[in-house]
């Protein structure tokens, strides 16, 4: 039903890519203004509506040039109540600075991570005190101008039709592609082979010189909000719930399928605020699930940021950290264009 309903959509979407068009065209004729800083400013993001990795992806970048100069990492803060500029706190909620900044201050605490709905304002209030700044979701920003561009692609995306908001799933054309120095197609499945790489390769390579990387979702040990392992021999004797408010967690959800006994799933809208009543819904599911053998909750790195301490400290709860692995050797040449897009 919800297919059919974006389908009668089309118009709209052919409407909305007219828009977006003309407006990416004001950009480049430089009629609409884009300001350009005189240190690195690596952007991340995407041409579709989420689930590409952006989160993990930035985690990678932070990895990579750590230990970091002064770099700063900058976000809209998507899903937050605060407004305007804002530094994060390892002690922040998610209401106060937005889940996925949260989630990197408490990885990286020694990162400075900030919040500002508008990127050029939020850079220049941080200047002069940083050497760089690695911006998680602002390909689409087109009022900066980046020093260097990471565009990604969902694997999945491509091999379907490309259509714009709101039949499809694309807010911005294929052809901007164009702007982006490096494109990684990820989500890709672990046995890709060389010629569906020669082939999207090739697809790419119509609208943009990137140079282009394909990756895998890895996933690294479950684990709970105390930094507890949960022991992964047990997992084939263990029932699952799986709790998300991610855009897309189908991956997720088959990764686990083929590791535990059972799984049920209770699937919210991507950032979703849990509120006390969803917490009683998840506990009433959870407390359902037969109890003969072991069953724990389990949620990803983002939405366990947005359950509260008193649910996390009341049942077992654990999330699974996932990170982009580079495909075919090429995580050297990759880790290599990040360093030096930050003059390291």
């Amino acid at each position: 039903m919800i297919n059919f309903i974006r389908w009668l959509l089309l118009p709209l979407s052919f409407l909305y890519a007219c828009i977006i068009w003309v407006r990416n065209r004001l950009y480049d004729l430089r009629l609409l203004k884009s300001t350009s800083f005189n240190i690195p400013v690596v952007v991340i993001g995407n041409l579709s509506v989420g689930g590409t990795g952006k989160s993990p992806m930035t985690e990678y970048v932070l990895r990579i040039l750590s230990p970091a100069r002064a770099i700063t990492v900058l976000s809209r803060g998507y899903g937050r109540k605060t407004k305007g500029f804002r530094e994060v706190s390892v002690g922040d909620d998610a209401s106060q600075s937005g889940d996925e900044p949260l989630q990197i201050k408490r990885k990286f605490p020694e990162t400075s991570v900030v919040v500002c709905e508008d990127r050029v304002k939020g850079i220049q209030h941080i200047l002069p005190h940083v050497e760089g700044v690695l911006l998680d979701d602002a390909y689409q920003h087109r009022a900066l101008t980046p020093s260097f561009a990471i565009l990604l692609f969902d694997y999945r995306s491509l091999l379907a039709p490309r259509l714009p908001l709101p039949t499809g799933n694309f807010r911005d054309g294929i052809g901007e592609s164009k702007r982006a120095n490096i494109i990684v197609i990820n989500k890709c499945p672990a046995d890709l082979n060389a010629s569906v790489k020669f082939e999207l390769t090739a697809k790419l390579r119509a609208f943009s010189q990137a140079e282009i990387f394909f990756a895998k979702i890895a996933y690294d040990r479950l684990t709970n909000s105390d930094g507890v392992y949960f022991p992964e021999e047990f997992l084939e004797e263990t029932a699952v719930l799986l709790v998300t408010g991610i855009a897309n967690p189908q991956p997720l959800y088959e990764y686990l399928s083929t590791k535990v006994k059972s799984i049920q799933q209770i699937r919210y809208s991507d950032h979703h605020q849990f509120t006390a009543q969803d917490q009683q819904r998840i506990a009433e599911k959870f407390n359902n699930i037969p109890s003969i053998g072991q069953k724990i909750i389990i949620t990803t790195e983002k939405d366990i940021q947005r359950l509260s301490v008193d649910f996390l400290a009341q049942y077992p709860i654990y999330f699974t950290p996932i990170y982009p692995k580079i495909l075919f050797d090429e995580a050297a040449l990759f880790e290599k264009m990040v360093r030096d897009a930050f003059g390291k």
